[in-house]
């Protein structure tokens, strides 16, 4: 027979009858003739008692399961480089399938386990960092640039469109690499091929991607990098106001770090950005604004950036 969980009125019956001196053949049957007793009259009548008992057992949770079908769209969005609770969420918004991520994630590990690559789809890197007590900030330094702390308090609340943050992406074996951008409330991103990180370069693209939403584009927030240093021209042409957060304070820029993240997905460290292009570059940045997000209620980014 397998173990069912109390529940708490259950176990308050139990603690009442062992009081009252009962023992434990008589506190089952009293608690068989609670469960099962027709609520009209308080009666207990076998019949009535089996056929819940049945029914409560046919929709039990161990006797829901997920076929071969419902895997195979399961894996497919993990392949779309969706996360588990991703998956889960948004079939269980859209009425598709009713599922856990714990049970996706069971199955990826059993997958592995069973030398399937599933797991290679998941977002599993994780950032090495290296102490910094007591170093030096080496990164460029410019008078005259706006503290993060200057920003209009609307941006940290999230309640209005176009507040963003940007950052750089590097490859490696060259010079290229990628800038990112994500706006905050929306998680909206847009990813620029850059040939070199470097002012005049990352100017040059960042105002073609602002030119596609210049209506969206309020605030942007960026790292101490020395690519940023020629902001000013950039607040002039687009009109968007640049801030600038504290050196090594990543968590200041949270909505950009973990854009970078979800990059690297498609653009895994240690590979090299010569051979990629802006064509590439849209098509991920596309294929992350249609992935739903918790945070957003499994909506995805474009549906919350698209708004009138």
């Amino acid at each position: 027979m397998r173990y069912r969980q109390l529940t708490t009125d259950e176990r308050y019956r139990i603690a009442a009858a062992r009081r009252q001196g009962l023992k434990q053949g008589e506190i089952a049957r009293e608690l068989e003739i609670a469960r099962n007793s027709a609520r009209y009259d308080g009666g207990y009548r076998a019949c009535k008692a089996d056929e819940r008992t049945r029914g409560r057992r046919s929709r039990s949770r161990r006797n829901r399961r997920v076929s071969t079908e419902d895997w195979l769209v399961v894996v497919w969005l993990l392949r779309e480089k969706w996360s588990p609770e991703q998956a889960c969420g948004w079939l269980r918004a859209h009425g598709v399938l009713s599922i856990s991520h714990e049970t996706i994630y069971r199955h990826v590990w059993e997958d592995k386990r069973c030398g399937g690559n599933l797991h290679t789809h998941l977002r599993g890197a994780r950032k090495k960092w290296r102490k910094r007590n007591g170093s030096y900030d080496s990164r460029g330094r410019l008078a005259g640039k706006r503290h993060i702390s200057e920003r209009p308090a609307c941006v940290e609340r999230r309640r209005q469109l176009g507040h963003w943050e940007a950052d750089t992406v590097m490859g490696t074996g060259s010079r290229h690499c990628i800038v990112s951008a994500v706006e905050r409330t929306s998680g909206f991103a847009v990813i620029g091929k850059l040939k070199s990180r470097t002012a005049e370069e990352l100017n040059q693209r960042l105002q073609m991607l602002i030119a596609r939403h210049k209506d969206r584009f309020r605030t942007i927030t960026v790292d101490n990098g020395t690519e940023f240093h020629s902001y000013e021209a950039l607040e002039k042409v687009t009109g968007a106001r640049f801030y600038f957060a504290t050196p090594y304070h990543s968590w200041e820029r949270g909505s950009g770090e973990n854009l970078n993240g979800l990059i690297r997905q498609y653009l895994p460290r240690g590979s090299s950005m010569t051979s990629l292009t802006q064509q590439q570059c849209d098509a991920i940045a596309q294929r992350l604004n249609t992935r739903p997000r918790k945070r957003l209620a499994f909506k995805t980014p474009e549906e919350c950036f698209n708004v009138d």
